[in-house]
């Protein structure tokens, strides 16, 4: 009897689902106990819908130290407060809420100037610096190693959310879940990218990378009347959909060995473009002597998309980096960043900065991020959503998770149809 009330108990602790990490390519989803409140400002949110992102790829091949076995991935996730700390004055149970992926306390020094993902107060781990001296790591992120706090993610039922006095954003119930998830990551990180590269109507910019971001980055360079928008991709059927979608001028990599020279052979005076948007990162595709050096690890990132970037801006111009990099750069041409005069501007998304103005983006029609979905699927089938990911399957551009379904919801006041697995 006494054995048999264990098992029960056990079982009521692990109701809930989640993706989880055991190794390199091998990703489960398993039940996992149910977050609780930790503290007074945490909330705990039931997960309406998820995303798997280009950086979750990162984990999933093991590229990234300190990602444990049973870690959940996610840090794109929305959904309903259905518990709030004693602390929580911001949001009531209830509310349908974005999670920004940067956890942040909102009164650090950092905070206080916006710079949110920066927040000295969150992470509890090292941070990935490699000359840290003593300054405190970056702010904390959902799902992504214990570098940055080994906070669970939201590629689950349910999230325990810290400070949710400054990361919960309220979203209106007449916006489908699809066309809002975004503002959690890739919406932000794409419009910080475009301003940071200074693009405005008339600019000419060359973005390397066509995936979710590089899309959305496409995307944002339009609406802000960019005149010119290279994109420099390997994979056919992403360049065909910026093309069609966001008239950008298409450069196979795979066809072409110098993306930097064409480009440049299309600009006034052969100047180069105005900003460049590196939203690829360390995994770019490289030389064959930055595979050994990273498979010696002597180096921790390939600069071959960095290097280009400094090649296709103008003098003077600005080279803007979404993508994500880590350690060692080999052959980082910093002389001829020198010599044009470059500004570099890079970094995690400041995500809470940027919600208000582009939700009104979305409202007034502007943007239109979930335009990128290909694949609509339930939780249980995610540890398939990111093989097909991984390996650009299926004509792959961008997953999103329903747990519990294998349809998105549609909120009250939303006349659309329930959208289909794909």
């Amino acid at each position: 009897m006494i054995s048999l009330l264990i098992t029960f108990l056990i079982k009521k602790v692990e109701t809930m689902r989640a993706l989880t990490y055991h190794g390199a390519h091998d990703v489960r989803v398993d039940n996992v106990p149910d977050p609780t409140v930790q503290d007074s400002d945490d909330i705990i949110l039931r997960v309406t819908a998820t995303a798997i992102c280009g950086s979750d790829l990162h984990l999933y091949r093991g590229k990234i130290p300190t990602v444990e076995s049973g870690d959940i991935f996610g840090h794109e996730f929305m959904g309903i407060v259905e518990e709030t700390g004693s602390a929580v004055t911001a949001v009531s149970k209830g509310d349908r809420v974005v999670i920004p992926f940067v956890i942040a306390c909102g009164s650090c020094f950092f905070c206080q100037q916006d710079l949110y993902a920066a927040c000295e107060t969150t992470n509890t781990g090292r941070g990935a610096i490699l000359n840290k001296k003593s300054i405190p790591p970056g702010a904390a992120l959902f799902g992504f190693s214990h570098l940055y706090g080994g906070v669970p993610g939201g590629q689950a039922e349910y999230v325990r959310v810290p400070k949710a006095n400054t990361g919960p954003f309220k979203v209106p119930g007449t916006l489908a879940d699809e066309k809002v998830l975004f503002l959690s990551d890739i919406l932000p990180t794409a419009y910080q990218a475009v301003l940071n590269a200074e693009i405005k109507s008339g600019s000419s910019v060359a973005i390397y990378g066509a995936g979710p971001v590089g899309l959305l980055c496409a995307a944002v360079a339009q609406m802000l009347g960019a005149e010119r928008i290279f994109m420099v991709d390997h994979h056919p059927y992403r360049l065909a959909y910026a093309q069609k979608t966001y008239g950008v001028i298409p450069i196979n990599f795979d066809e072409d060995d110098d993306p930097a020279d064409t480009i440049i052979q299309q600009t006034p005076g052969k100047r180069g473009v105005d900003g460049v948007i590196d939203a690829v990162g360390f995994e770019a595709k490289g030389s064959t002597t930055e595979t050994v050096l990273a498979a010696l690890k002597l180096e921790g990132s390939s600069g071959k998309a960095l290097r280009q970037c400094i090649a296709a801006v103008r003098r003077g111009g600005v080279v803007s980096v979404p993508g994500v990099y880590a350690g060692f750069i080999h052959g980082f041409l910093f002389g001829d960043a020198f010599d044009k005069g470059l500004t570099f501007r890079m970094g995690q998304t400041h995500v809470q900065k940027y919600l208000p103005e582009l939700l009104e983006f979305i409202e007034a029609g502007k943007l239109a991020p979930e335009a990128i979905i290909t694949h609509r699927m339930g939780l249980e089938d995610a540890a398939e959503g990111y093989k097909i990911f991984d390996k650009k399957q299926q004509d792959c551009r961008k997953i999103i998770l329903t747990p519990g379904s294998t349809t998105i919801a549609q909120p009250v006041g939303n006349d659309m149809d329930a959208v289909p697995s794909t």
